[in-house]
């Protein structure tokens, strides 16, 4: 028994608390107005369903399972005398362990994330979703009665009025063979849910394509005219209603009255039996006769999904193997795409026998979010999670399914406005899909869109990006950050813009593994700004040029690396550079400061690795900037200058910073821009003093001298 559930005994009835959330849950439905209740019937029918699934797949393994019960369906018995509504179904049922665990608790708290969904404004129909639509029973009903008898079990009883508690007792009442019955005390605001036209469109509109007949079960009464003697003891036998069809009541007008005694006019009570759901699968007929409404409604009924879908791909695959699918992209992600890796979205079929609907061996893991039923000829009914794992035509299936899945990707890009929509909900799975599929790769990278420099506020393909490219441009530029505004302000594309290059603004993490994976589109490489090496077309005069500044900066460059040492592999004069003095870039092979960032960011990294998995840092200076020139002038003058020291690391810090990177000691740096800010506020202090020695005390980092000499040079860079 789950350790948050309470239980006191009383003689054979046992009374339960329920799990704090759900009688929050259950207090909310009740409490809160909300006119569309009729998903309660929704959720309530395809529970049974999903019950009647599970016991017809375990008899494909064991056909003893059946024998408590061989006709599998679902019965609706509305009662307007005594205001009830009934359900019962033949399906696997429940013991008395699963009646406590499953009406009282729930795993991996669905109520709580339904609930946060109905605070950010979704709709209460989409609480199927959550495991958790059961409990919209509460929207019409005051009080449930559940009576459930599982193989393994006795037949028990369940029941709750919703006050935070309910009661379980074994059930010596009529007896079920298998399966389970869920009795609605309906509210007396609610007694619409009684009506049998109610109860047929609810069914029709949620219910229609589920694979079990639905039988509505009315009582109705007629005349019937017997013999005198036999009346009294007719009367009696009519007191129980007898089943009958629609079709037998239509000729009880044609019976033979021919009887010599006396007749005698009486009313007899019988049940009227409709099969509610007579319309076939839907993906074996022919989708040239199936309407977007018909489509509609049972991506609704088989999802719980409040909206329609976005789009729909209807196919059969024939010859060797054989098999039909429907597949649908919704318009939302769900709202645990990623955390919960057991997914309910493909339904599998053999000859319309259902198999399972968690077929995750179907659908790579990047297209978790379609919708998909799968019926196959060719699989054996009897198939097994192990063999499917090892099935040849499994694995055909899967590459078809794939196919047509990247094909309705591709005509839903054909709508810009809509594909942008989408793509703000699914762009990561794709993105996913870049870095796993490497077969499909190909076609996903035509679906990613990106932001750039030229793009405005809209992001665009790869192939659009190709198609603007400058005749001499030999490659693709991207940049990679944590935001937009970050990455369009920053000084490695300050080069690369002034050219008239475009670069593509990447401010996902995922699209650092998306470069790293793609390397190339269409044969052009893809090249990020922020390393080592970049390579941006020049002429005659600009080569000459930075062959003069290599050659007049190079001092400098040697100076700098000295001062930095191991903080930096190399000091180089940079070509991507416009106004900033410096600027940090990567190796060509390494991580991006970005890269790091995220490494960094992971719950489970193993620091050990950190310090050789880090990038690998190269500091570029740019030779137009009058800062770096004032430098170069002073440290030809005195390579030792304790000033050049102080501005060279002050510059690498914030260099640091500006290109992404986590200073290693933030307090030093600080430390620094206080100095400079006392300094140009005219506050000047001695250097620290050891009172025993009344001597100058050496310092492990550089500190700014307050001569005079020294203020008015520093001065002059920060101005």
């Amino acid at each position: 028994m789950p350790e948050d559930v309470t239980m006191t005994a009383t003689k054979d009835i046992e009374t339960f608390a329920f799990q704090a959330e759900i009688a929050q849950l259950m207090s909310l439905i009740i409490n809160t107005f909300y006119s569309n209740k009729e998903i309660f019937l929704r959720e309530l029918v395809s529970n049974s369903s999903d019950a009647l699934d599970k016991i017809r797949y375990e008899s494909l393994s064991d056909p003893s399972k059946l024998e408590s019960g061989k006709d599998l369906h679902i019965k609706v018995i509305p009662n307007e005398e005594e205001k009830t509504l009934t359900i019962i179904d033949t399906g696997i049922g429940m013991t008395k362990a699963d009646l406590v665990n499953n009406l009282g608790t729930i795993a991996k708290s669905g109520t709580k994330a339904f609930m946060e969904a109905l605070q950010a404004e979704a709709d209460i129909s989409m609480i199927g979703q959550f495991g958790v639509g059961f409990y919209s029973s509460y929207l019409v009903a005051d009080k449930v009665t559940v009576v459930s008898k599982h193989n393994d079990d006795e037949q028990f009883l369940w029941e709750s009025a919703a006050g935070g508690s309910f009661i379980i007792r074994a059930d010596p009442g009529e007896p079920l063979g298998r399966g389970t019955k869920i009795v609605l005390h309906i509210k007396e605001d609610q007694s619409e849910f009684l009506q049998q036209e109610k109860i047929t469109s609810i069914i029709k509109k949620h219910s229609q394509f589920i694979g079990y007949p639905i039988k509505l079960i009315i009582e109705n009464e007629r005349e019937k005219e017997v013999s005198d003697g036999d009346a009294e003891e007719d009367n009696e036998e009519n007191k129980k209603p007898t089943i009958e069809d629609m079709s037998e009541d239509e000729n009880e007008d044609k019976k033979d009255k021919c009887n010599d005694k006396k007749k005698k006019i009486i009313r007899e009570k019988y049940l009227v039996e409709e099969v509610l759901n007579k319309t076939k699968p839907i993906w074996t007929r022919n989708p040239d006769d199936i309407s977007q409404d018909e489509y509609s409604e049972f991506y609704k009924s088989l999802t719980h999904d409040w909206e329609d879908h976005l789009a729909v791909k209807h196919f059969s695959v024939e010859g060797q193997l054989e098999f039909r699918a429907l597949l649908f992209i919704p318009k939302r992600a769900p709202f645990d795409m990623f955390e919960n890796k057991k997914k309910n979205n493909i339904k599998l079929y053999v000859r319309r026998v259902f198999i399972m609907d968690d077929c995750e061996d179907l659908m790579p893991e990047y297209l978790n979010f379609i919708k998909d039923v799968v019926d196959s000829e060719d699989l054996p009914l009897n198939i097994s999670r192990e063999m499917l794992q090892h099935n040849k035509i499994l694995k055909v299936i899967k590459k078809n399914l794939v196919k047509k899945c990247l094909e309705l990707a591709e005509e839903l890009a054909e709508d810009k406005d809509n594909y942008k929509k989408w793509y703000k909900q699914f762009g990561k799975n794709l993105k996913l899909g870049v870095h796993e599929d490497s077969q499909n790769r190909k076609k996903l990278s035509d679906l990613l869109r990106f932001h750039s420099s030229a793009s405005g506020d809209e992001s665009c393909s790869l192939k659009e990006y190709v198609e603007r490219m400058k005749q001499n441009q030999k490659h693709i530029y991207y940049i990679t950050g944590e935001n937009l505004e970050q990455v369009s302000n920053s000084s490695f594309v300050e080069r690369v813009k002034k050219r008239g290059f475009e670069v593509f603004y990447m401010t996902e993490p995922i699209d650092e593994y998306v470069v790293q994976t793609m390397k190339e589109y269409n044969g052009m490489k893809l090249v990020s700004v922020t390393k080592e090496g970049l390579d941006l077309p020049e002429t005659d005069e600009e080569k000459k040029k930075r062959e003069g500044d290599q050659s007049r900066l190079e001092k400098l460059c040697k100076v700098i690396k000295d001062i930095l040492d191991k903080k930096v592999q190399n000091v180089v004069i940079s070509n991507r550079l416009v106004e900033s003095p410096c600027c940090v870039v990567t190796s060509q092979y390494g991580w991006t400061a970005n890269m790091e960032r995220i490494m960094k960011a992971q719950a489970l990294k193993d620091s050990s690795t950190m310090g050789y998995l880090s990038a690998k840092k190269h500091l570029e200076i740019n030779p137009d900037s009058p800062i770096i020139e004032t430098l170069r002038q002073m440290a030809e003058a005195d390579p030792n200058d304790k000033t050049v020291r102080d501005l060279v690391i002050l510059l690498f810090d914030t260099s640091l910073m500006s290109s992404g990177f986590a200073l290693e000691d933030p307090q030093v740096h600080a430390s620094r821009i206080h100095r400079i800010i006392k300094l140009g506020l005219d506050i000047y202090e001695d250097l620290p003093v050891d009172e025993e020695k009344n001597a100058e005390v050496e310092v492990s980092e550089p500190v700014f001298e307050t001569d005079d000499e020294y203020y008015s040079s520093l001065m002059d860079e920060v101005d």
